[in-house]
């Protein structure tokens, strides 16, 4: 088997991850985490979003963490921002350089998470995605609902790289496909990739796959092989999809690390420092980490 000599991962832990906590998060917890994963040797580190306080409040106090964090030379703190009102907060925001924009490949969820068709998201993003590369921000476009729907079931994967070749045009240099609700398998997960890649350029794709059926490192095993050199993931296992019932969430990152160390493929990250990270967080939350690597590292501490 061939594999990409180094992989970058991608940490939604701080946004996707703690973003439907249902307990308040502080801003200092927060902040720490952050900082905590920039020095494991992170370089992309998902930070908040810019979405109202009303739907979102765990995502509030977004531009205090900004503000707060210790930013690392080299590495970058992407926000999400589904709409111009969002953006516009953004631009207050200390440090700002890189948005997410956030769509779907099924028409039920994207009207059930965002009020709008798929059409109408693309149509609200492109003045965002314009008028963020305007100000010389990157801009990343994330696609959910690549494998399937908790409302349609499975996902055609046509639907998919029609949307992704709407990011690609709108300017997004990297496009995340979701397996949100974590059904797929590794032969899925590389016959969607394949279709995809025709259209946008491999070093442009990204995964991110939940571990809802245990699937979510074969998928990304399944991905290396076809190219696909960034993947995203969570500290701890935070994080998951609230319309997907009995979802364990986004797959460790602590997980991912392990893998990629066990195949001899550089990150940068030190597994150690981001197991303690997920110690704190979790601690933090009153749990165990999910994470299968943090709980067998942490038997393992005096």
């Amino acid at each position: 088997m061939r594999f990409p000599a180094a992989v970058k991962m991608v940490e939604v832990g701080p946004r996707d991850g703690l973003q439907n906590e249902k307990g308040a998060v502080t801003t200092g917890t927060k902040v720490e985490l952050i900082d905590r994963l920039s020095d494991a040797g992170l370089t992309v580190i998902e930070s908040g979003s810019f979405v109202s306080p009303k739907w979102v409040p765990q995502m509030a106090d977004t531009s205090q963490v900004l503000a707060k964090i210790k930013r690392k030379p080299g590495a970058s703190y992407p926000v999400l921002v589904p709409n111009m009102k969002g953006l516009e907060a953004a631009a207050w925001a200390k440090g700002v350089e890189e948005i997410a924009v956030f769509g779907a490949a099924s028409e039920t969820f994207s009207q059930k998470n965002i009020n709008c068709s798929i059409a109408e998201s693309m149509e609200r993003f492109a003045p965002v995605a314009a008028a963020a590369l305007k100000k010389g921000w990157r801009v990343r476009g994330y696609i959910s609902c690549v494998l399937g729907c908790p409302y349609e079931g499975e996902v055609a994967s046509k639907a998919v790289v029609d949307v992704a070749a709407k990011l690609l045009d709108m300017g997004c240099y990297e496009i995340s496909l979701g397996d949100t609700i974590g059904v797929g398998t590794p032969a899925k997960a590389q016959a969607m990739v394949e279709a995809v890649a025709a259209k946008v350029p491999r070093d442009k794709l990204a995964v991110h796959f939940h571990d809802t059926y245990g699937q979510a490192l074969a998928n990304i095993l399944a991905c290396l092989e076809k190219g696909i050199a960034a993947t995203d993931s969570s500290v701890a296992g935070l994080g998951g999809c609230p319309y997907a019932r009995g979802a364990t969430g986004n797959v460790a990152s602590e997980d991912v690390l392990y893998m990629l160390n066990g195949l001899g493929i550089r990150t940068g990250v030190d597994l150690d420092k981001l197991a303690e990270a997920g110690r704190f967080i979790s601690r933090a939350l009153g749990r165990e980490p999910a994470s299968r690597v943090a709980r067998a590292l942490a038997a393992k501490l005096p």
